[in-house]
């Protein structure tokens, strides 16, 4: 066991308008499995670099092992995976790297195969797996691991999930609610009350944090009550008070002295009552300002007719000219469905969607039967939100969308409000990777449509977020078509499910639909 120690740790990014992290004190120990949370923006990415040393800071930080980073930067994609794992791991061992690959369920004629291959002919959840193992296969070392699942698909993050509750000790940053229930047993989560250090899984701290705001948001309506009937009552003793003093005036009154006193006593209750009044106010309005803001934005999806709004039959999809992604394929979407599209990686996922939602994909094609419903509109979010930049005021114009509107639902979103004005005046392409994705997903949020296509709509997002969104889903009951592989999410919202694995690299024995 050995103690990490933040001392008056202050850290501001350049041109900021105020620390991100102001006389920050912590104590970690390097046993823990502990999960790093908070929106996007918080913070996490940044507090690994002052973690690794790659960031001036005030205040000490005291680091008693050696700090390894996922994801690490890769030098030169075309090297062999092999030969980039000696060059990530100084005390390479090729045993252990291949020790590493087993525990993540690559098979040991696969991992032979990967050595000889460039790092970037790798999927993105192959590429995930074998930096994964090189990070492990140091000897020593605290392993810092920022976002691990954004390539992987629903069945690798449940493997990543056993994998790392089998080590002893990493800070693991991730958005992903099942993942930190399965392998965490701390949580430190960057709110904006400070940070919040609890032992326990993810589910825990969420239950813990929603009793102690719920006691919160009791005690202020408490408070506010009291203070309206402190007020109503102080408004009627100094009203007593005035009409006793007026009752001195006048040649019939036996004894002005006593009736002077008692207005007096009558007045002085009044400015108590004022007193507990205004300190039952004071304290009301101390409580909820750090409560995180989770009302979900809201969503106006077009009134569909009845019947189908898509239907596919004896589809069969095909990308760059090689074999068929998937063949054989059924599918009817009705108002109101929420279908998940699943599928190992490769099996044609974004493929379908973006078929499905009429964007062209370069390289891509189909045959079968498909037919979209007359004046259908559809609302697409792509995977991919790296090709974002340029002025944000002009990214809902562009877009035909009310920018009110669109700024609403990202302050909702938690971005770009009255916390971080300052994002309106930066350029897209300096976003983080959350904030793009935000982006993103709020123009397809306000956009009006018959039909929703989400692809991976998730991805970077922060558990607020993606709350936010199911909640406004469940609210809202549009039509939906998505790939999405946060468990909780497609467990909450989903109405059906289609898995394209039954569809993919089979001989062709005809249409087939799996909907369960």
């Amino acid at each position: 066991m050995a103690l990490i120690a933040l001392n008056h740790v202050t850290f501001a990014h350049e041109g900021a308008p105020r620390p991100l992290f102001d006389d920050l004190s912590l104590r970690l120990d390097t046993d823990w499995k502990l999960g790093l949370i908070g929106r996007n923006g918080r913070g996490k990415t940044t507090l690994l670099h002052l973690l690794d040393g790659t960031l001036p800071h005030a205040g000490n930080i005291d680091m008693p092992l050696p700090t390894h980073r996922f994801p690490p930067a890769v030098p030169d994609p075309e090297l062999p995976v092999g030969a980039l794992a000696r060059l990530l791991v100084p005390d390479f061992a090729p045993w252990r790297w291949r020790r590493e690959l087993a525990l993540l369920g690559v098979a040991e004629l696969e991992a032979s195969a990967w050595e000889a291959r460039p790092f970037a002919r790798l999927s993105g959840g192959e590429q995930t797996k074998a930096l994964l193992a090189a990070l492990f296969a140091h000897d020593t070392g605290f392993p810092l691991i920022d976002e691990p699942t954004n390539h992987l698909d629903a069945a690798g993050r449940a493997a990543l999930g056993r994998y790392l509750a089998r080590k002893r000790g990493f800070v693991l940053v991730s958005h992903d609610r099942a993942l930190l229930d399965a392998c965490v047993d701390h949580v430190l989560a960057l709110t904006g009350d400070g940070p919040q250090l609890q032992q326990g899984r993810y589910s825990d701290w969420k239950r813990n944090r929603e009793y102690a705001e719920a006691c919160e948001r009791a005690r202020h309506d408490k408070l506010r009550k009291d203070a309206r009937r402190l007020t109503e009552a102080a408004r009627r003793s100094a009203g007593w008070s005035e009409a006793v003093e007026r009752s001195k005036i006048g040649a019939h009154v036996p004894d002005r002295g006593f009736v002077g006193h008692k207005a007096a006593k009558m007045m002085k209750r009044a400015k108590a009552l004022e007193v507990r009044r205004d300190k039952a106010a004071e304290e009301a309005a101390s409580l909820l300002r750090h409560v995180e803001e989770r009302e979900p934005p809201v969503l106006c999806p077009l009134p569909s007719r009845p019947g189908r709004l898509l239907e596919a039959a004896d589809l069969s999809l095909w990308y760059q000219a090689e074999r068929p992604l998937c063949r054989g394929l059924n599918l009817v979407v009705e108002p109101g469905q929420r279908l998940a599209i699943s599928g190992g990686n490769g099996s044609g996922k974004s493929t379908l969607l973006r078929l499905l939602a009429g964007e062209e994909t370069v390289g891509a094609g189909f045959s079968g039967h498909l037919r979209r419903a007359a004046g259908l509109k559809v609302s697409y979010v792509a995977q991919d939100c790296g090709f974002l930049q340029g002025d944000p005021a002009n990214f809902p114009i562009l877009r035909g969308l009310d920018p009110a509107r669109f700024r609403a639902v990202l302050d909702r979103l938690g971005m770009g409000g009255k916390a971080d004005k300052s994002l309106w005046n930066r350029d897209m392409r300096l976003y983080s990777d959350g904030q793009k994705k935000k982006m993103l997903l709020a123009a397809g949020l306000c956009a009006e449509a018959h039909l929703y296509v989400w692809d991976e709509p998730l991805n970077f997002l922060d558990i607020e977020a993606r709350e936010q969104i199911e909640n406004a889903l469940l609210a809202a009951g549009p039509t939906l078509v998505f790939v999405e592989h946060d468990r909780a999410f497609t467990e909450r919202v989903a109405t059906d499910k289609l898995d394209l694995q039954a569809f993919f690299s089979r001989p062709r024995t005809g249409p087939r639909s799996v909907f369960h």
